[in-house]
């Protein structure tokens, strides 16, 4: 070996150990020598919000560490998911978040500021939430078919309102416009919460909404239920029907929330952060939270929580594509 080759091995070899006892370092002080930081990328008091937060209390437990919910909104989503993509793999900084950010958006605008598979390593699936498509209590429909006939006698005079541009409820008005081959105005708001008040107050004629938000308004009868997305009917709405139920065929969305890391985040510590979420989603009190949120709690593998963010990228793709679907 001649002295250069020696001082280039040498070198190659130093600089291999010292990576090696860099990420060492960095897991054996790992979750204790600084916060956690659990980045939601919507405003505070949505369910990925309030749930985030509810789950972070009990893995700051569990961990012996502290976790703080950081909340960066706006953009769909997309600004907080980018801190996170760009952020250090070393297991402080994670992000729960949803289907938007991870299976929507990136469809709609291919030059995000990162990558919705490649930026992240899956964690786990936290949970799914079944919509309900729903109309004001002044209009005359009963049932799906009645308001797309009204749809296809005046077209674009029936409008859906959503919680705002590459929403998993816009993608859901989108489908059934697609599916029925009628035109609707989509009227895109910024959250839930004034979409469902613009649909009570008449201003929009229906919405798919998270059946926690809708089922007050439904138990009191300003909102009409016409049909859930689930594949079962929900128990909280036993006489509505399901999508597949009322005639539409391969129907059945979710909204789901889930959590990730950075790419480049060592499999040790995905591997705890999974089964310890897993663990905080069997108490009791995140439990009955969840149920108050129509959240079904899941609590899956990552490999598992790949295959779904993959199928459904796959699935909105489609959609979007098809129905000739633009971002703002």
């Amino acid at each position: 070996m001649t002295s250069l080759s020696r001082r280039v091995f040498c070198a190659s070899a130093c600089a291999v150990l010292a990576g090696v006892h860099g990420r060492v370092w960095a897991q054996g002080n790992w979750p204790t020598s600084k916060p956690i930081t659990w980045v939601v990328p919507y405003p505070p008091g949505g369910s990925t919000d309030i749930l985030g937060r509810a789950i972070a209390q009990r893995l700051s437990k569990l961990l012996g560490a502290t976790v703080i919910v950081d909340n960066k909104a706006g953009a769909t989503g997309t600004i907080g998911s980018a801190f996170v993509a760009k952020s250090s793999p070393d297991g402080f900084t994670l992000l729960g978040t949803s289907i938007g950010p991870q299976a929507i958006v990136p469809n709609l605008n291919p030059a995000m500021a990162y990558d919705a598979v490649k930026a992240f390593e899956p964690i786990t699936l936290i949970g799914t939430i079944p919509h309900v498509l729903v109309v004001g209590a002044a209009l005359p429909f009963r049932h799906p078919e009645e308001l797309l006939n009204a749809a296809k006698a005046k077209p674009q005079e029936i409008s859906f309102a959503s919680g705002g541009n590459g929403t998993i409820l816009q993608m859901q008005g989108e489908l059934l416009a697609m599916q029925a081959g009628v035109r609707m105005t989509h009227v895109p708001y910024k959250g839930d919460t004034p979409a469902i008040q613009d649909v009570l107050a008449g201003h929009a004629s229906f919405m798919f909404a998270p059946i926690a938000a809708a089922l007050p308004h439904i138990q009191s009868g300003r909102l009409k239920a016409l049909a859930v997305t689930a594949a079962i009917r929900l128990k909280a709405l036993p006489d509505v029907p399901t999508m597949a139920q009322a005639g539409f065929k391969d129907f059945v969305v979710e909204q789901w929330q889930a959590l990730y890391a950075p790419a480049g985040t060592a499999k040790v510590i995905v591997q705890r952060l999974n089964q310890e979420v897993l663990h905080a989603l069997k108490d009791p009190e995140i439990i009955a939270m969840a149920d108050k949120l129509g959240v079904t709690l899941v609590g899956s593998s990552p490999q598992q929580l790949a295959d779904v963010q993959k199928a459904d990228l796959a699935k909105w793709g489609k959609v979007i594509k098809d129905a000739g679907i633009k971002a703002d």
